[in-house]
């Protein structure tokens, strides 16, 4: 038998070990960080052996953090980024250099030469940008005021990289490569102009040629110009030694106002997602459980040093930066854990002979475990951190005056404000309940009078009125809370007519089960509407879209009555489903066969009408 490629070995290894680890870590709520993280230490060379070239996979799916960044720079404007230069350089800054300087004091302390522990101090002090960028988009945080604080961050540690680098054959005695006097300034006027040729070519030449290729109208090219112009500029990057990612983020920015810019992100989130996915395998495959095994006290120490260290001066960063109190655990964390950028810096520094390999191997596998530990202490400070820092839900004061109005409402968000005003507008009084303060707040702004108060309690419904009231309208979008309401009102105030609002068909069999015969589904009708502009699109008369609405309405109402005797038998319910459809299919059928004799046989009637004030429902 024939062996399996190289390439196709791998690829058959990596998703695998993908595909299996990532839903069940979901499932078992940690996330799919540490999903990607298990699958490497699983398939590399300290699990099952599956795959050894670890270095040459980790250069490989750095890509994914260029991808990443380049999608980043999509979504921020010249404009915008212009206006984060400030925290950027200032928050940036005093994040690296106070973060260096408290772990450069820790390793002196352990008595580690300076040089060594200055590089350790620097490589350290970076964070995540794949993991935090991606923890930052799950969570949606980056519009928030600790995301775009992080990010910033995580946005001058890649510059910082550049001078960290350079840094490294000073520090260990090597001569650096690169020359010195006149030929240094030729480098630096190299660098410049492959900084400027990325910005000018991003303005100037980027958009005719991505038009030009566009014409072609094949979404292939498209997709291979995409990822053309992202190796492209990464290269160009890498070749004047500055940060790939860097480049990337810079030639995204410069097609964020572009025509282009949707069908660039499309075109691009998928190879990013798998090169991310790989890029923390790769991690997890080069975790050194030799030097682990060796030297656990060690490693342990080193790890909760630097992660420590971070917290605590970022922590107390996050008060002048004016991160929220609820947000600081999250942003502390994110920027506490290692970065990809040291494994550069540490394996560089190796090379330059600032401290020895085992050293290297050292300082790598802390950081790799950092970011092993980081998402697992994330599901932690989540539940136990963050609700304890949560602001507390305002209270304001209870109903206490017995109302009279005629109708009473539960629950004043997006279905009962529409109730309400419609009651309003015909002069009709209601009295409005509803517990959350911060909409009840709102809607005292725009003039609505609400009141506070859970209407699942009895005292309450009394003080609202309901002994004398006609109508009490359940809005609540809770199902259970909207139950309780409904069971409340069936036994204290029997009186009362019930209209209730109903999520699903769960929700609406069990109002059903309680007696409640006026349930009106909270999308059916806009539904309907929506299903009826559709047809009028497709080239329906106005009279004809609005008939076959009504139709598939009154049909549908029906099916739901022969439906609820039999909710409870899932066989017999699946029966009654389908005889309905086919029953609706078999009558719309006819319908049309009869429509098309009569316009065949010229009686078709007026062109049409419209119908501003919507169905006859």
């Amino acid at each position: 038998m024939s062996h399996l490629p190289h390439w196709l070995g791998h690829s058959l290894t990596y998703l695998a070990a993908a595909v299996f680890a990532v839903p069940l870590a979901r499932a078992l709520g940690l996330g799919s960080i540490i999903g990607y993280l298990a699958a490497g230490i699983v398939i590399g060379p300290w699990g099952l052996g599956l795959v050894s070239n670890v270095e040459d996979i980790l250069s490989f799916a750095e890509f994914g953090v260029v991808l990443m960044l380049f999608l980043v720079g999509l979504e921020l404007e010249p404009r915008r980024l212009w206006s984060l230069r400030r925290p950027i350089f200032g928050w940036g800054t005093a994040q690296v250099a106070c973060c260096a300087a408290a772990i450069f004091a820790i390793g002196l302390a352990a008595g580690a030469d300076w040089r060594a522990a200055l590089v350790a101090a620097l490589g350290l002090a970076l964070s995540s940008t794949a993991i935090a960028l991606q923890v930052m988009g799950e969570r949606n945080i980056l519009p928030t005021t600790s995301g775009q604080a992080g990010f910033s961050i995580l946005l001058f540690q890649d510059v910082a990289a550049i001078p960290i680098l350079a840094l490294l054959p000073l520090l260990g005695g090597v001569a650096d490569s690169r020359p010195a006097g006149d030929g240094l300034a030729v480098e630096a006027a190299r660098i410049v102009g492959v900084v400027a040729a990325i910005v000018l070519g991003g303005r100037l030449a980027l958009r005719p040629v991505l038009r030009w290729i566009a014409r072609s109208r094949t979404p292939e090219i498209f997709t291979a110009a995409s990822l053309l112009l992202v190796v492209a500029i990464a290269a160009l990057m890498q070749l004047v030694g500055l940060s790939m990612a860097l480049g990337a983020f810079l030639a995204g920015v410069l097609l964020a106002e572009s025509e282009y810019r949707r069908e660039l992100e499309t075109d691009i989130e998928p190879f990013k997602g798998l090169l991310l996915g790989l890029f923390f395998i790769a991690v997890g495959m080069s975790i050194d459980f030799g030097v682990l095994v060796r030297s656990p006290g060690r490693m342990a120490a080193i790890v909760a040093a630097f992660m420590i260290a971070k917290a605590v001066v970022i922590w107390l960063l996050a008060r002048p930066i004016g991160v929220p109190l609820a947000e600081r655990p999250v942003f502390t964390l994110l920027l506490s854990q290692g970065g990809e950028f040291a494994f550069v810096v540490f394996q560089a520094a190796a090379g330059s002979n600032v401290f020895s390999a085992e050293t290297a191997s050292l300082l790598v596998g802390a950081v790799a475990v950092s970011m092993m530990l980081g998402p697992l202490l994330l599901v932690a400070v989540d539940r136990l951190v963050v609700p304890r820092l949560a602001l507390p839900q305002r209270e304001l004061p209870q109903l206490s005056e017995p109302q009279h109005a005629p109708v009473i409402i539960a629950g004043f968000g997006r279905y009962g404000q529409i109730v309400g005003r419609l009651l309003d507008a015909q002069g009709i009084a209601a009295t409005v309940l509803d517990h959350d303060a911060d909409m009840i707040e709102a809607a005292r702004s725009f003039g609505y009078k609400v009141h506070y108060g859970d209407a699942t309690r009895l005292d309450l419904l009394r003080t609202a009125g309901a002994q004398t009231a006609r109508v009490l309208v359940v809005a609540v979008d809770d199902v259970e809370q909207s139950l309780s309401i409904v069971d409340i009102a069936r036994e204290h105030f029997p009186a009362l007519e019930l209209v209730a609002r109903a999520r699903d068909v769960t929700h609406w069999n069990a109002l059903r089960n309680r007696g409640v015969m006026r349930v009106e589904r909270e999308v059916f009708e806009s539904s309907l509407r929506t299903g009826r502009t559709v047809l009028e699109l497709l080239g329906h008369a106005p009279f004809e879209a609005r008939e076959h609405a009504q139709r598939f309405r009154r049909h549908n109402l029906a099916l739901f009555e022969k439906m609820y005797p039999h909710h409870r038998d899932r066989a017999k319910l699946i029966a009654v489903v389908k005889q309905g459809r086919q029953q609706l299919e078999e009558q719309m059928a006819r319908e049309r066969a009869e429509h098309e004799e009569r316009r065949r046989a010229g009686l078709q009637g007026a062109p049409g009408w419209s119908d501003p004030a919507g169905p006859n429902t």
